[in-house]
């Protein structure tokens, strides 16, 4: 990789997503990034800058604009004057539709291969990783939601995404081991509302009588 390129994005906008929560930070844009590469390593004449490139910029707008995320980061990422000491316009362009498509709710094809590498990259593999992003997602946007009603949309969630006929199970472009292996375990998890319960709790380690009374009226 272009040695100034990777000190910009290292020290200019990889900080950015520790401003994302814990399943779209720093951890999470190294998990992509080593899994573009990896996918990226078997087509020939592929661009490694824009490959990593892209999977920094993927959730950078995270943090900003939960639901609109995809759209959010390719913009950041068409407005930062300084790639262009890196790439052309087209290049950018390409980086920018790439970063939107990514997302595994989008019913429209990514419109390059780029597109499908950080698409197929940003899939998760753990089990306890889903539980721990369900969790700290739902604490946010449902405060008022009692931890079983937290539970269940998490559980309801993982089928939705995860299941026989989830969103998240067509749109694979590389074989991957991995993810098979993880889809195999989260459906038969999520199928099972009690063993999903007592994993849930013990993974985000609830401690259930004090997340009750906390929720009590006073």
């Amino acid at each position: 990789m272009n040695a100034k390129l990777e000190k910009y994005l290292e020290e200019e906008i990889m900080p950015r997503n520790d401003l994302n929560d814990s399943g779209h930070n720093r951890d999470h844009i190294n998990y992509v990034r080593r899994r573009s590469r990896k996918f990226a390593s078997s087509i020939e004449g592929i661009n490694m800058d824009m490959v990593d490139t892209i999977a920094i910029y993927h959730d950078v707008g995270h943090g900003i604009d939960a639901k609109n995320h995809e759209k959010v980061s390719a913009d950041i990422l068409v407005s930062d004057e300084n790639l262009k000491e890196f790439f052309t316009a087209e290049e950018i362009k390409t980086m920018a539709e790439a970063v939107e498509d990514h997302r595994a709710s989008k019913t429209s094809e990514p419109r390059s291969i780029y597109g499908r590498i950080v698409s197929s990259a940003d899939r998760n593999t753990s089990v306890e990783q889903v539980l721990k992003r369900t969790y700290s997602y739902r604490l946010k946007h449902m405060p008022d939601a009692s931890i079983d009603e937290i539970i269940e949309e998490s559980r309801k969630h993982a089928i939705d995404k995860f299941g026989k006929m989830g969103y998240a199970t067509e749109k694979m472009y590389f074989p991957d081991d991995e993810y098979e292996a993880f889809l195999t375990g989260i459906q038969e998890l999520s199928s099972n509302p009690e063993e999903f319960r007592r994993r849930y709790i013990e993974v985000n380690g609830i401690d259930l009588a004090r997340v009750r009374k906390a929720k009590e009226p006073r």
